[in-house]
């Protein structure tokens, strides 16, 4: 029988917990991450750009963002997340939105679980570019030019995350054969 999980630490949106001989970090407010591989018709995969301290550098990511992280949105469903950080984040609001695979981004460090969503059908309606707290950049980036615009940004500082390319699989192996 495992002990029970002993808090750390806790602050507004992290908690830090030690489960036996494992530490690891949850956000207590949130019922899971949702990822979004957008591709518009004409053939453009969106991808946001910000800067985030943990790694003190701008990260070139999917749209993604939080489950029910604030009152306003608990028990929200996943799909209906990801309509909304589309759309918050990009200004793309999306007809559909298909699942594609879900999984922890980081097991060792956290219990978080992303969900992959394939957005379709989409029509700009807005800016983009975040909420108040986020300064987030969108790229529109022709499919057949990510692999030396995602190098040609690391070469100047950015990172790249890892999960673009698990988006180029779905797109490229998966949905396309």
């Amino acid at each position: 029988m495992s002990p029970e999980p002993e808090i750390i630490a806790e602050s507004r949106f992290i908690r830090l917990v030690r489960e036996g001989h494992w530490e690891y970090a949850e956000r207590p407010h949130i019922t899971g991450i949702v990822g979004m591989v957008a591709v518009t018709e004409e053939g453009k995969l969106l991808l946001v750009e910000q800067y985030r301290v943990p790694v003190k550098a701008p990260v070139i990511e999917l749209p993604a963002g939080l489950v029910g992280d604030t009152p306003e949105f608990a028990g929200e469903p996943k799909e209906e997340a990801a309509r909304r950080e589309l759309l918050e984040e990009t200004g793309y609001a999306a007809r559909e939105m298909t699942f594609l695979c879900e999984g922890p981004p980081s097991a060792g460090m956290t219990g978080e679980v992303m969900t992959l969503y394939l957005a379709r059908g989409l029509r700009r309606e807005g800016a983009g570019g975040g909420d108040h707290t986020e300064e987030i950049t969108v790229h529109e980036i022709p499919l057949a030019q990510v692999h030396p615009w995602l190098e040609s940004r690391r070469r100047r500082g950015a990172m790249v995350d890892m999960r673009i390319y698990t988006a180029l699989y779905f797109l490229l192996c998966v949905l396309e054969p």
